[in-house]
């Protein structure tokens, strides 16, 4: 770590950050020096986002020091850090569209005359912040008639305006056109030569590559290593994020495939217009959804399960095409999804376990148009006692149940309708260590029974514990698939991040 006498504009030394069950920085530590581009990787939980939150003054660290030019500061809120000359640009942009360029620049700044916003004096105090960053538009024009690209620059333009000496820019690009991204990396190298310190962050790695002086990564809340300017390349960054150990709790028992239970041919989503996606799975085949955040898996899902309609293309369930407009069409021909908020979207917390389980099947037991309690009352019965879900009854109010239990109800209320395919999004996100297991050990089940399974998942570990193989998704595209013996941490990466791989196996 460097002292203060090495020229670092910023140091951080042992930052350690906890929420509630999780450990999220482990005293990290990194220096930024004036006037470089410092990227900050690593995968997706490696704690990136909340070290520039607590640098920003978005949260307060629990232990460990930040230091400006050798002298200790205090961040205790966004106001301190943008008066130290720290400020981050978010991934989505925090602009008013109503309002002109000008007045975003100087929003909460406004200067006035007589009481009253002095539009002049913003628009001429707007013109050289501009100029500087190369965006030739008036101060008054309205943000809502600027393209995304330009509307990043206007953002930047506002951390200038408050005499910002580093800037944190949080994956820049991630909805930019390349003609935009291009503009943008001139900006960043002529900040960089006037003195102003970036701290970029991306999962992009050729951007990283392209624009770096120094790369710090960061794995599971610490540091995982540094490379100079020198030592930069995919392949360096890449080990440095990975290199863990696969979970003993994975107890993977080769299967032979069924048929092919879901295709999805030539699916373009609303979310990822460009391209179009094909896959398959299997009967009785466990195929892992990687890639990093906001690669698309979930709208994918989604897509599949007809929550959000796809433009076009088609969805196959055991060799039969499908028509699904409504989610109910989905679960008709034998689809289920577990989604990535099980809270929000899984569950209806105020409603007792019993009610929670049989939620999809209420049309199905149904008898002369009455709920069907005596199957209702045996379904619940069978799901608690299968799934091995901790209950004080079937009458217990699920929002009091834990984490991993609630799970267990999610998945049991699919299980109950004996699907064809079972879509799980993060399925063991926010469960503990033994809960996890246990879903493990279900989807192994399922597997067993033919059941076709495709899950999303950011943790490593459980792409390679779980995946009979893995398909991977970079920027809304499937980029490679993996088989059983081909699966690593390093592979699966350089997929993640827009490397091309081979077409997909064929099923039995």
């Amino acid at each position: 770590m460097a002292d203060a006498s090495d020229g670092s504009l910023l140091e951080v030394r042992e930052l350690t950050k906890r929420f509630p069950g999780v450990l999220a920085l482990r005293g990290v530590s990194l220096r930024i020096l004036p006037g470089e581009v410092l990227a900050v990787i690593g995968e997706n939980g490696a704690g990136k986002s909340t070290l520039m939150k607590i640098l920003a003054g978005v949260q307060k660290a629990d232990s460990g020091e930040i230091l400006l030019n050798g002298k200790a500061a205090e961040i205790a809120s966004v106001r301190d850090a943008i008066g130290l000359g720290i400020v981050l640009i978010h991934q989505e942009l925090n602009l008013s569209d109503n309002l002109d360029i000008g007045a975003n620049i100087f929003l909460g700044r406004e200067p006035s005359r007589f009481g009253w916003m002095d539009k002049r004096r913003i628009h001429e105090a707007s013109r050289p912040v501009l100029d500087r960053i190369g965006l030739r538009h008036s101060p008054g024009t309205l943000v809502s008639q600027l393209s995304i690209g330009q509307q990043q620059m206007v953002e930047i333009a506002k951390a200038l305006s408050s005499d910002a000496r580093i800037l944190i820019m949080d994956e820049p690009t991630s909805s930019l056109s390349h003609h935009e991204a291009a503009q943008l990396f001139a900006v960043v190298r002529q900040l960089r030569s006037n003195g102003v310190s970036i701290v970029y962050i991306s999962h992009r790695l050729g951007e990283v590559k392209e624009l770096a002086d120094r790369v710090v990564v960061l794995r599971d809340g610490a540091n995982a290593g540094e490379l100079g300017r020198e030592e930069i390349s995919h392949d360096q960054m890449v080990k440095l994020m990975v290199g863990r150990d696969v979970s003993q709790f994975y107890q993977h028992v080769p299967r032979p495939k069924g048929e092919v239970a879901l295709e999805v041919r030539d699916l373009r989503t609303s979310a990822n217009p460009s391209h179009s996606i094909n896959l398959h799975v299997c009967g009785g085949e466990i195929v892992g959804l990687a890639g990093l955040v906001g690669a698309g898996r979930t709208e994918l899902l989604r897509s599949v399960f007809a929550i959000d309609p796809f433009l076009e293309g088609e969805i196959r369930v055991a060799g039969k095409r499908i028509d699904v407009s409504h989610p109910r069409d989905a679960i008709h021909a034998g689809i289920g999804l577990v989604p990535e908020d099980r809270k929000e979207q899984g569950l209806v917390l105020e409603m007792a376990v019993r009610e929670n389980l049989s939620l999809p099947s209420l049309r199905r037991d149904q008898k002369n148009g009455f709920l069907n309690r005596a199957e209702e009352n045996r379904v619940t019965t069978q799901m608690i006692r299968d799934l091995n879900i901790k209950t004080p009854g079937p009458e217990q109010v699920v929002q009091y149940l834990s984490g991993g239990n609630q799970q267990k109800v999610v998945l049991g209320k699919w299980l109950a309708m004996n699907p064809k395919v079972l879509l799980l999004d993060e399925p063991t996100r926010g469960i503990d260590v033994g809960a996890k297991r246990e879903i493990y050990r279900l989807m192994e089940q399922l597997a067993e029974t033919g059941v076709a399974v495709l899950f999303v998942s950011s943790e490593m570990e459980e792409i390679l514990g779980m995946s009979d193989r893995a398909l991977v998704m970079h920027e809304g595209r499937i980029t490679g698939e993996l088989s059983r013996g081909e699966l690593s941490e390093e592979a699966v990466m350089h997929l993640a991040t827009g490397r091309i791989h081979k077409n997909q196996e064929a099923c039995a």
